[in-house]
């Protein structure tokens, strides 16, 4: 990987914040956007702009034949058995809250149990909530284990006979770890309950190949892997979109309407109600591309290696408590100091020309588990460097010894 190349690919990482060179450590909220895909989308508003499937025009037909070989280009980047499993959301939420009314609220009765880990993003939490609150269905927890892992022997007592539906990150967005989906969809399956898997922090930072998960649904957004907001993907198999319903209706997804009744398309428009964010999908097959160029083993490398890097110097700050396993790490990093709130780290830290997040990261039962109500999380990406992890690490300890010791 040529990082000085790859990262003229990112001219907003080239300025100043605050006077201080910016370090952009907020990668697990939204990548940066690389050059080859804005201007695909500024192309794609010059020479294509139409809507999708619905004219006979010349415009049309680009915008349409555009957009569908993106639907391709998502089911071979995550190894789907068909375009047909691919349905295009406004995002990861989207996706997961679609699965809950359009599976959940048909299959659901009093009694089931909703099975999700304690590690979970709101957006794979509240709408099973919901759920269970409408069906009469029952939520359960996975827990995490003494390294602040998930516990697979947790998973093993929670999935029973009566689960239905189980729901876990592949990576958690603050604690720096990786889920063994495999082994949780084989537990579940053996329990014949379907798997939904909230992907937004796994892809594009790591192979997915979602018939070897052999997970029943997969949820990611494409802001999160160097494509533009807005736009998100449900993968689903076949069969289990065959019985799941719409959640959205009007327009492109009706198959046939009377004054009384209307059929519905199947999969994958039968989804995707109204106009959809085709300059979002064209944006995301741009990043798909670019995301191969770079290589997804090479990214994987390089994000693994800076978080080697990065670990042992966050751990020699005095007073500083790091959450997750201690003896690796993803590139998420969520920290407190002792007696400062993370509100104050991170602003200490964008004077600095640091950018990190603070706050509960949408996570928060993982807080209460954690006994903390918020962290402050430095989250890298491949386009990152050494440098910026010292200079991370620099101005964390210059902002601690002032919190310390004032202007004095």
């Amino acid at each position: 990987m040529d990082i000085k190349q790859v990262r003229a690919d990112f001219p907003i990482l080239n300025q100043q914040v605050n006077g201080e060179k910016l370090v952009y450590f907020d990668n697990a909220a939204t990548s940066q956007t690389p050059l080859p895909v804005l201007n695909t989308i500024c192309q794609y508003y010059l020479k294509e702009n139409a809507n999708v499937h619905r004219g006979v025009h010349t415009l049309a037909e680009r915008a349409t034949e555009h957009y569908e070989r993106v639907r391709q280009q998502v089911a071979d980047f995550i190894h789907a058995a068909s375009s047909n499993e691919i349905i295009f959301t406004r995002s990861t939420t989207e996706s997961l809250n679609d699965i809950a009314r359009g599976l959940g609220d048909n299959i659901l009765q009093p009694g089931d149990e909703i099975v999700i880990s304690i590690m979970e993003h709101h957006s794979n939490l509240v709408p099973w909530q919901e759920l269970a609150a409408r069906t009469g269905a029952k939520l359960k927890y996975i827990e995490l284990d003494n390294h602040q892992e998930l516990d697979l022997n947790s998973a093993t007592e929670q999935i029973t006979p009566k689960t239905k539906i189980v729901a876990v990150t592949a990576a958690s967005n603050v604690l720096g770890t990786i889920n063994p989906i495999k082994q949780i969809v084989q537990l579940a399956h053996h329990a014949h309950a379907w798997v939904v898997v909230d992907a937004a922090q796994y892809v594009g930072h790591h192979v997915v190949d979602v018939q070897d998960w052999d997970a029943d649904f997969v949820a990611f957004s494409g802001h999160k892997m160097l494509g533009p907001t807005g736009i998100g993907v449900l993968y689903g198999k076949q069969d289990l979109l065959n019985i799941m319903h719409p959640v959205q209706f009007g327009g492109e997804m009706i198959e046939d309407v009377t004054r009384q009744r209307t059929t519905f398309k199947k999969s994958p428009l039968g989804f995707e109600a109204g106009t959809p964010n085709i300059s979002g999908a064209v944006g995301l097959g741009a990043a798909i591309d670019y995301l191969n160029k770079v290589g997804i083993k090479n990214i994987e490398k390089r994000e693994q290696s800076l978080a080697n890097y990065l670990l042992p110097h966050l751990q020699k700050i005095d007073h500083l408590t790091l959450y997750g396993p201690q003896d690796h790490h993803t590139g998420v990093f969520a920290f407190n100091l002792d007696g400062l709130h993370p509100h104050d780290v991170a602003t200490g830290l964008d004077l600095e020309g640091v950018a990190v997040r603070a706050g509960h990261h949408c996570a928060q039962p993982l807080m209460h588990t954690l006994g903390v109500t918020a962290t402050a999380r430095a989250s890298l990406a491949f386009y990152n460097t050494k440098e910026e992890c010292d200079q991370f690490i620099q101005s964390l300890v210059a902002v601690k010894e002032f919190f310390s010791n004032g202007l004095g």
